[in-house]
Order: C-alpha cells, then structure tokens, then sequence
C-alpha cells in the first residue's frame, strides 16, 4: 500500500482521521520540545526559536483541524487518541539517539556541540520528510473536498528546509554528505511507521 493509499484510506474515516490529525499534532508538538531541548544557555539564534514556535503553533492548528471532523474526538495525547502510539512516540526519538550515534562517529562534538549538531541534522532530516508528507495528505483532503486544510503548514516547512540547508552549510562544508545519511536513517523509521500504521488501519476496513 503506497502512503497516498494509506491516506485515502485514513482520511475517509472519521475516527481515523481524526487519531491522525492527532498523531501529526503530536509530532508536531514532539518536535517543538525537542528543538528547545537544543538549545544552548545563552547562544540561541532567532531561527531556532522560529522554528521551535512554528512547530508549537503547528501542532494547535493540526488540533483546531479535529473540530471539523468532531469536537469530541481526540482530547489529548493519550495512547487510545494516537495512530500506532508506540511507534509514534519512538520516532523522533529513536531518529535523535541515532543521529546522535552517527555524529559522534564522525565529528569530534562535546555535549553541547552534539545536541545542536543534531539539532541541524535531525531538523533537516524531518523537514524532507514534512515536505513530502503534507503536500500527499493535502492531495487526499482536496480531492474528497474535505473542510481540513494542511496548506498553511506545507509553506512554512518548506521555508524551514531553506533555514535549515543554511544552517548546515555554515555548520560543515561536507554536510551533504551527513544530512543524506541521517535523512537515510530517517527514511527507515519512516518505514516501520507507515507500516505500524498499515497494520492498525486495516482492521477497520476488514
């Protein structure tokens, strides 16, 4: 089953569309945390908080969207309300202990040198990811002429891939090179999501 099949199917149930709203909101808000972990004590650029604010304000509208599906549905972040929970909520962090694993192989990075490497390269790494992922669920909406709307959020992670190419190219004159194998990392978790996914949407249409 391909992702935009996966979508379809998500989107044309209520209750799985709104757990899935959720679940991007979830990430969303994951990504935000993660972000301000990063941050270094006094040498935080405006960038970095743009991004860590776009990604909270990301994850309330992806929550707002729910309401045009059904107020009562998904109140919070709890387990019963996400899509594949586990897998879920091991994404960002499992990408964030291997990237980490791979910088350290690779670059000589104390602490905090290492949690902003990361930072880059993760960042980097999801943004590819939003930037495919948004424009194929927003394909789905509009084709069922559907009320939620994901075009907002398609722009800005397209500005946040620009920001963060800059970043890295200041950061190492080689990090092609690096990006390509964290966002090869993060293709792999990519996988065993969507098929987390595949195995929790099919009883519903059994």
């Amino acid at each position: 089953m391909s992702f935009y099949e996966l979508l379809q199917q998500i989107t044309s149930n209520p209750e799985l569309h709104a757990r899935w709203l959720n679940t991007l909101s979830f990430m969303e808000n994951a990504g935000a945390r993660k972000i301000s972990a990063c941050e270094h004590e006094t040498e935080v650029d405006i960038i970095q908080l743009k991004h860590a604010a776009e990604e909270h304000r990301h994850a309330y509208y992806l929550k707002k969207q729910i309401n045009k599906i059904d107020p009562a549905l998904c109140p919070d972040y709890h387990a019963d309300h996400l899509l594949a929970p586990v897998a879920t909520r091991q994404y960002l962090h499992r990408l964030d202990i291997l990237a980490c694993k791979y910088l350290l192989q690779h670059f000589q990075l104390d602490r905090k040198a290492l949690k902003y490497a990361a930072y880059l390269f993760v960042t980097y790494a999801i943004e590819v990811r939003a930037d495919e992922l948004y424009p194929v669920y927003q394909q789905v909406l509009t084709e069922q002429g559907h009320k939620v709307m994901v075009k907002s959020i398609i722009l800005e992670e397209a500005g946040h891939l620009e920001e963060m190419i800059q970043q890295l190219q200041r950061f190492s004159p080689v990090w092609e090179e690096h990006a390509a194998a964290v966002a090869a990392i993060e293709q792999t978790l990519f996988n065993q999501w969507t098929e987390c996914l595949q195995q929790e949407v099919k009883p519903a249409y059994a």
